[in-house]
């Protein structure tokens, strides 16, 4: 395949003081096709004026990048002088700044969950606003890159995938796709370190508070998007655990009575040319081999017509952060690793 040739393409990332926009800003520093013109954070924001390496010590060498407010006038200056923007910003706020840069015929990656589900409704319930542009809803393509990547390559708004979702998906998609599965409600447990919890100081992300506890029973905000990607009713149960970053799914499914172990190979095989999926018959993914790594480890195991798949991401990196390069890199025509390995 021969991939383009691409000058240096100049990006801004809004929000970029949290886990998410700190590890997004020093894989675009590192980026031999990506030019990081700015890092923003709300006018508002304590952060503003401090460095990014301040606020993440364990990248100071890399990120010396100051954390910009974002002004009218720096909006302008994105408009003027970027080509891409990444909102790693509150789902609301993601709304309402994305149809100022898409009019302004930039394109926006956008790592929140405001443009990734079809059916609005489903906003206020669970996401808590009403969603006020649903034409741009209409228009965003769903970030998921082994599944989406002619659509992505030729997206002005790109929807980047929950960090549950795309341990989900990506097992559970190859399985859809060969018509495997049963029409059983699939069963998706999965456990996420606390950074999946966020910067901000809680109570329930509180050291002292911390070991391992289900969460968001029967409403979680993924599962709808895990649903409408899959075309099949989930029932999900996220958890958090007591430690720094990872995700690691439990996938409980139903085949149908004539599937054969080479159907389910086969099914996999999908990914035997993708160089950011390892997946592997009877093997067991663990977090330790994928933190701070940009690929998703995928193992399946069956009993007669049950099947279970584990899968194992990265929730900062291929949950999120290395997620939107392989977004960009698409875009840019450039091979999907580009600047993650």
């Amino acid at each position: 395949m021969q991939y383009q040739t691409q000058q240096s393409h100049t990006v801004a990332i809004i929000g970029a003081s949290g886990y998410v926009g700190a590890e997004l800003s020093r894989l675009i520093q590192k980026h031999s096709a990506l030019k990081l013109f700015g890092c923003y954070v709300s006018e508002h924001s304590s952060d503003a004026g401090t460095l990014l390496g301040d606020l993440h010590p364990q990248y100071a060498h890399s990120l010396a990048a100051p954390l910009q407010p974002l002004s009218s006038a720096a909006k302008a200056a994105i408009i003027e002088q970027a080509d891409t923007v990444f909102l790693c910003t509150d789902h609301a706020v993601s709304v309402a700044l994305a149809p100022d840069f898409l009019q302004a015929g930039l394109k926006v990656i956008d790592l929140s969950g405001g443009f990734r589900l079809h059916d609005v409704n489903q906003y206020s319930e669970f996401y808590g606003f009403e969603h006020k542009h649903t034409d741009w809803l209409d228009r965003a393509v769903y970030g998921l890159a082994e599944w989406h990547a002619a659509d992505i390559t030729t997206a002005q708004l790109v929807a980047v995938p929950g960090c549950y979702p795309t341990a989900a998906l990506m097992a559970l998609l190859p399985l859809k796709q060969k018509a495997l599965l049963t029409d059983k409600k699939v069963i998706v447990n999965a456990v996420s370190g606390v950074t999946g919890a966020g910067r901000k100081a809680s109570l329930t992300s509180h050291g002292a508070e911390l070991s391992l506890q289900a969460y968001g029973l029967f409403g979680h905000r993924h599962t709808p998007e895990i649903a409408q990607q899959l075309q099949q009713e989930v029932l999900f149960t996220p958890h958090l655990a007591n430690f720094p970053r990872g995700i690691l799914a439990t996938v409980y499914a139903t085949l149908n009575d004539t599937v054969t172990d080479d159907d389910l190979a086969n099914a996999y095989q999908c990914y035997a040319n993708t160089p950011l999926v390892r997946a592997k018959s009877q093997s067991r993914p663990a977090i330790k081999d994928v933190v701070q790594q940009p690929f998703v480890d995928i193992g399946w195991h069956r009993q007669g017509n049950q099947l279970i798949v584990l899968s194992a991401i990265d929730n900062l990196l291929k949950g999120a952060a290395s997620q939107a390069i392989q977004c960009i890199n698409l875009q840019q025509g450039l091979p999907v690793e580009e600047g993650l390995l």
